[in-house]
């Protein structure tokens, strides 16, 4: 049963981390449903009508014990998505996962470049062509780093687009984007970033030939022309934050994210609206967008707060 749900979800385009996850949250907590957890039964001996919610509160007991509230909370949706695929197929007759509870999961704090300047100068530094590299693409690498950083595209979506995705005449031109959840959306392109595109495909054309910027073709190639890879672009953004010596101003556990949520977080200081960051970067939810508004009003009162005017009126004064 978990693989006719899992070949059901995939009809929904979830990347193949999506669908990693949902088979491991539902196969951990399938094993913890026996009698001992030290002698777990195997999934084919587990009967799914036998999963009551007294049985599914105490396999979730044992698999929150060592778990943060987050990772809990996403295996009781999972599970909950689970049940409700098995009644509309007739396996069971209801859905036992409102009975068992689930912390209240924490909305992830935006993880932004560090430093008010590093955007600008990773841009600098990729631009220039070093010496030092096997066979420098400076044009697509900055490609990369500005669709992050100016349209705020998850890697996902990068690896997505084709050619044909950048659209419109000169002045407005956007890029369609196959967001995530099958949700897709537009993103405008502002005249830096259509230049930079431009210089792109003008030396994919030279590098590979006009076959190779076709329509269909995907957008991001790697050195041989051929579409770039999770693992690629992974390591091509690693490698640009090697080259501009940005590396301790990325924060940890958000590599090539940490330009998504740059884009967002700027668009907060400059007073977009949640609403507005919400259609921009493809949130579901706009708790997601909310909490780029909140960092911010939270690092403008720590910059009064830092104002060697404040303090010094603090000492004046004493506490009060």
């Amino acid at each position: 049963m978990i693989e006719e749900f899992l070949t059901d979800r995939a009809t929904r385009k979830p990347s193949p981390h999506t669908l990693a996850a949902y088979r491991r949250d539902l196969t951990t907590v399938a094993l913890l449903t026996g009698p001992g957890e030290a002698t777990p039964l195997p999934l084919d001996q587990v009967p799914v009508t036998a999963l009551s919610p007294r049985v599914m509160r105490a396999a979730f007991a044992r698999f929150a014990a060592p778990r943060a509230a987050a990772s809990v909370h996403r295996a009781w949706s999972t599970w909950n998505s689970f049940f409700s695929f098995l009644v509309a197929e007739g396996v069971v007759p209801g859905n036992p996962m409102p009975a068992v509870g689930r912390p209240r999961a924490p909305l992830p704090r935006p993880k932004p470049l560090r430093g008010e300047d590093t955007p600008e100068e990773l841009l600098a530094a990729v631009a220039r062509e070093q010496g030092r590299q096997r066979d420098p693409w400076p044009e697509r690498d900055l490609a990369v780093l500005a669709l992050a950083l100016c349209a705020g595209l998850r890697l996902s979506e990068l690896l997505a687009l084709r050619v044909a995705s950048v659209t419109g005449r000169a002045g407005e031109r956007r890029v369609d984007v196959a967001g995530k959840g099958g949700r897709p959306r537009t993103v405008p392109i502002e005249a830096g970033l259509d230049r930079v595109l431009v210089g792109y495909l003008d030396s994919r054309r030279r590098r590979f030939g006009a076959r190779s910027v076709r329509p269909d073709s995907p957008l991001l190639v790697d050195r041989r022309g051929e579409p770039l890879r999770r693992g690629g672009l992974q390591y091509l953004v690693e490698s640009c934050y090697r080259r501009a010596g940005i590396g301790d101003r990325v924060p940890r556990g958000a590599r090539l994210h940490a330009l998504r949520h740059t884009f967002a977080t700027r668009l907060a200081e400059d007073g977009a609206s949640a609403a507005e960051i919400m259609r921009l970067l493809g949130h579901a939810s706009l708790a997601s967008s909310q909490t780029y508004i909140e960092v911010t009003a939270g690092q403008q009162r720590a910059a009064v707060a830092s104002n060697r005017t404040n303090r010094v009126l603090a000492g004046l004064v004493g506490p009060v």
